[in-house]
């Protein structure tokens, strides 16, 4: 089989192409992409960031799995907040994206942790909050009716009065009670029970979500890839445009976006839907990544300038060392996966032992 993958590689050598440089490049990037040294700022500010990951094992019966996030303080001296666990869920074809919404529970409950506890006033996140508003339902898995029925105020009151008292982990499991829900399924490992804990964590994730965008001048999402591409209109990234013909230190032309979503949200509709994005492109470094930056607010060139010069304080070849540290330190990795079934004392074939044989 390889010899005939090698034959077709062979034969479409150059397949994948380069994109044509010749449609005056110049012109494209003129009013919409500013050349300009961005200096470090000079004022006193505390800044943080954070970010998660989620790794599983699969076995015969079940999953293994990992979820955890981290967040790190700067205020002259770097301090950390972190939250993990580890779960057992069943073989369901949404276990991405359930675990997905999981880390990003964590995630935010640390951010908002971050930012009263320690005063922050600038907190980092590593994605975009508008993806996560324009993406906030399920995709994989249908709410059964009986559920949705019973999803009303009282439960998003019941969810605010515990996060005050619950700072670590989910909270959805300890309210499943509250719904008084006569047709929940009981096997806990039931892809029925699976289904019901997507959506509660994403209920979850959305009310966090309007927790954290009260401070949402103290927000700023950075990504290091995108598939927007909104600001050339071209079928490449904007970020892979930028990349290819920009190499100096700048800023792009701001963009306002408001959150988009066919149906209404079903809570903080009014809230979500009147929040103003601005979303622009920076380099912090000559011939250094383009970076996708997001304010959930409409901010000024004044104000945008004001914020790059501070991520720029603590960046390292033009990326913001928090951001990165986190990455790293928050890293699930198989071998770390290993270690935890280890010293969890969990064995369990996978079936793919015998491929060793």
């Amino acid at each position: 089989m390889l010899n005939s993958l090698y034959e077709k590689a062979i034969a479409k050598r150059g397949f994948i192409q380069d994109f044509d440089s010749d449609n005056n490049i110049e012109a494209q990037l003129e009013y919409k992409w500013f050349d300009r040294v961005i200096k470090e700022s000079s004022s006193d500010f505390i800044i943080a960031a954070g970010d998660g990951s989620f790794n599983k094992k699969k076995f015969l019966t079940v999953n293994f799995c990992a979820v955890g996030a981290e967040s790190i303080i700067y205020d002259g001296e770097i301090k950390k907040i972190d939250d993990a666990d580890i779960f057992d869920i069943a073989h369901v074809g949404f276990l991405d994206e359930l675990l997905s919404n999981y880390m990003a529970v964590y995630e935010l409950k640390c951010a908002i942790r971050a930012i009263e506890e320690y005063d922050v006033d600038y907190y980092m996140f590593d994605g975009s909050i508008l993806g996560d508003l324009q993406n906030a339902f399920p995709r994989g898995a249908k709410l059964p009716a009986k559920i949705k029925e019973n999803l009303d105020d009282s439960i998003l009151n019941e969810f605010e009065r515990r996060f005050k008292i619950q700072k670590y982990g989910l909270v959805f499991p300890s309210i499943i009670d509250s719904l008084k829900l006569t047709e929940l399924p009981k096997n806990e490992n039931s892809v029925e029970i699976e289904e019901f804990n997507l959506h509660m964590a994403s209920i979850e994730k959305i009310i966090l979500l309007k927790e954290i965008l009260t401070h949402r001048k103290k927000i700023i999402s950075i990504s290091k890839t995108s598939s927007d591409n909104e600001l050339f209109k071209w079928n490449i990234p904007d970020i892979a445009f930028l990349d290819k013909f920009s190499e100096k230190q700048g800023i792009s032309k701001l963009e306002y976006r408001k959150v988009y979503e066919k149906a209404p949200f079903p809570y903080y509709d009014e809230i979500f839907r009147s929040i103003t994005f601005t979303v622009f492109y920076v380099r912090l470094q000559d011939n250094k990544n383009v970076l996708k930056v997001e304010l959930p607010y409409k901010a000024s060139e004044k104000d945008v300038l004001d914020i790059v010069e501070k991520i720029k304080v603590l960046s390292v070849q033009g990326y913001p060392y928090l951001l990165n540290k986190a990455h790293n330190d928050v890293v699930i990795t198989d071998k770390n996966i290993k270690e935890l079934l280890k010293i969890a004392k969990i064995y369990e074939t996978t079936n793919r032992e015998v491929m060793s044989w």
